[in-house]
């Protein structure tokens, strides 16, 4: 039994206009599956499918008040490339933003509800993941991170280090999960979270009590009134382990 990682989960004060930008910005399709909540992923795509991690925009009153501990890196495929991208953003709503990055190649943006993302430089390792390069999760061990999504996936560790850790869909496709390791102290819940799922046919509660085995742990709310389950990882991440489809 695994699971996959299928979408990340942000929180948006307008999951419509936040959605329109995403979809803008990746050049992907936009749909709603309900009020309050705008899905993102590629034009034809078949989901759940490794070569893409989707996007769900879900409403919320609560603001943004700290980093996010979640955040997208986009890829691009030349110097001039990334300038146009970045350009392109800025037009659809995006700021430059700094957190502290100093001087990088890559450029650290924020969308127009303020949450982080990278447009980086040119990288071989990237060259076929698709516009988004990786999902990145801020952590304070990512060896530790990539043992236990390792164990919680069905995706490969690429890398693993004392400072950084990846890893990608065992299909080799799509883009990648990586963890970066950070001294900021987790604060509050994310606003951009992971989502997992069994395959079809699996049995969701035995997948999680796997992932309970493996140290993910209760967040210690009520879940009575939904029909997926909500964990939180070894550093305290919220995730959801969203039903077989």
């Amino acid at each position: 039994m695994a699971t996959r990682l299928v979408q990340i989960n942000m929180k948006a004060r307008d999951d419509a206009a936040l959605g329109r930008f995403w979809a803008a910005a990746l050049g992907w399709g936009i749909g709603s599956e309900a009020p309050g909540v705008t899905n993102l992923e590629p034009v034809g795509f078949a989901y759940p499918d490794p070569a893409a991690v989707c996007i769900d925009l879900v409403v919320s009153e609560e603001p943004k008040t700290v980093k996010n501990r979640v955040h997208l890196d986009l890829a691009t495929t030349s110097a001039a490339h990334q300038a146009e991208l970045v350009a392109r953003l800025k037009g659809l709503g995006a700021t430059l933003a700094d957190v502290g990055q100093g001087d990088v190649p890559w450029t650290v943006m924020a969308d127009p509800e303020g949450n982080e993302f990278c447009v980086l430089e040119p990288r071989e390792v990237y060259r076929d993941t698709g516009p988004v390069a990786a999902v990145v999760v801020d952590c304070a061990d990512p060896r530790g991170m990539a043992g236990f999504w390792g164990e919680a996936t069905d995706w490969t560790v690429h890398e693993v280090a004392d400072g950084f850790a990846s890893m990608r869909s065992a299909r080799g496709v799509g883009p990648y999960l990586e963890f970066i390791r950070t001294s900021d102290a987790k604060s509050g819940w994310n606003r951009v979270h992971l989502d997992v799922s069994p395959y079809r046919g699996d049995d969701p509660a035995a997948e999680e009590a796997r992932l309970r085995a493996l140290g993910a742990t209760d967040p210690g709310i009520d879940q009575s009134s939904i029909s997926w389950r909500i964990l939180v990882d070894p550093e305290g991440n919220e995730f959801c382990l969203l039903s077989p489809r």
